[in-house]
């Protein structure tokens, strides 16, 4: 087994808007396989584990927007291919970020595809296993989203429900 410094540590956002009173996420391409996933990357040092996953947000898929809560929605692993060829393991802090403003230019707007798609065509066509459960969990609040009691919706209150 891998050595525990040799296990990268990332940050990713599931990123929502409303469009219609329904929730949309926003699914980007990787890079190398053109995969379905979502805006994620590596903490850099300095960073908490939001800032990366705002910054990643911003880099991959050319939005802005909102974490309301520092705790994460959840954690996923899976193995990242490095450019030398290695696989590293990797644990991913998910956030959820409501989309405020979306970009024209951005970083990586030549390089990757976006997909704006429904939380449960997300759970269909996401090629990392592990944001499968992250996706449901994000099905099963929000209604709670898009019709807040109060005015408020939980996200800015405590987090998701639990």
């Amino acid at each position: 087994m891998a050595p525990m410094e040799a296990i990268l540590h990332q940050a990713g956002v599931i990123a929502y808007r409303m469009v219609d009173g329904k929730i949309q996420v926003l699914l980007v391409t990787s890079r190398e396989t053109a995969r379905w996933i979502v805006p994620k990357g590596n903490i850099a040092a300095g960073s908490t584990a939001a800032q990366a996953a705002k910054r990643e947000a911003l880099e991959e898929a050319g939005i802005k927007g909102v974490i309301a809560n520092s705790i994460p929605l959840g954690m996923y692993t899976y193995f990242k291919k490095l450019p030398s060829g290695e696989r590293r393991a990797a644990t991913v802090e998910v956030y959820l970020l409501r989309v405020t403003e979306e970009l024209k230019e951005w970083p990586e707007r030549r390089q990757r595809k976006l997909a704006w798609v429904a939380t449960t065509e997300a759970i269909r066509i996401i090629e990392e296993p592990g944001m499968v459960p992250l996706l449901k969990r994000l099905a099963e609040f929000e209604g709670s989203l898009v019709n807040p009691e109060g005015g408020s919706s939980p996200e800015l209150q405590s987090g998701p429900p639990r």
